[in-house]
């Protein structure tokens, strides 16, 4: 296992799943995770579906996202993490122990006409009201054009999203985890906002783009 902390984060190379039987009950606060949604999402469709310029061709991952994790899980996330925030959820609830829930939280990506969809859902173990979260993520054009991030990753997910996740579903001091670190926006959010995080991420090259991903961002926020 590699291990690089970067600020508030640690984050590992590592099957979660290992990871996550190794720990105590409750270890965590606050679970907020992607895990593969099992639609083949791997980065080799993402190029061929241009609309307004040429879509980046992607490294596939670890797993390729052609099966969703199964039961046992999901036994470990809710053993380990007092709360969840489980995106993709539509795609594998079935799995998901216990998951009937008054609280969705729906991304609306403001894709306009592409093959993409036009939401992401995830479930959350909260008992508040669904909620709602606009923020435009459709290849070049994105919410915050002022702050443009570069995409790494396929699956990628804006650090506006997680801020956003954090500042309404986690409380100061709490430790947060994420499975799936993928490109670490979420990394990068919990560093903007003070909050401890443990990142577990399988594939090697996407640990090491995801650290200096991190990395940079830690050192421009500390510049300015």
């Amino acid at each position: 296992m590699k291990t690089e902390i970067i600020k508030n984060c640690t984050l590992h190379n590592i099957d979660c799943m290992e990871y996550m039987k190794s720990l105590s009950d409750n270890a965590f606060d606050l679970a907020i995770v992607d895990p593969p949604y099992g639609i083949g999402e791997n980065g080799d469709a993402n190029k061929s579906r241009g609309k307004l310029a040429v879509a980046k061709d992607y490294k596939s991952f670890a797993g390729n996202d052609l099966k969703a994790p199964d039961i046992d899980y999901f036994i470990q996330l809710k053993r380990i993490s007092k709360n969840q925030i489980v995106w993709g959820a539509n795609h594998f609830i079935t799995n998901i122990p216990n998951a009937s829930s008054p609280c969705w939280i729906v991304w609306d990506k403001v894709n306009g006409a592409t093959d993409f969809a036009d939401s992401e859902l995830a479930y959350t173990s909260f008992k508040t009201a669904v909620r709602n979260f606009r923020f435009q993520w459709q290849g070049m054009l994105q919410g915050d054009m002022k702050n443009k991030e570069i995409r790494i990753h396929p699956t990628q997910k804006p650090v506006k999203l997680y801020e956003w996740l954090l500042t309404n579903y986690a409380k100061q001091g709490d430790k947060i985890l994420d499975t799936h670190l993928g490109s670490g926006s979420h990394a990068i959010a919990c560093n903007n906002l003070g909050f401890e995080l443990v990142g577990c991420e399988l594939d090697a090259d996407y640990f090491e783009t995801s650290c200096k991903r991190i990395k940079a961002e830690t050192a421009q926020e500390r510049l300015f």
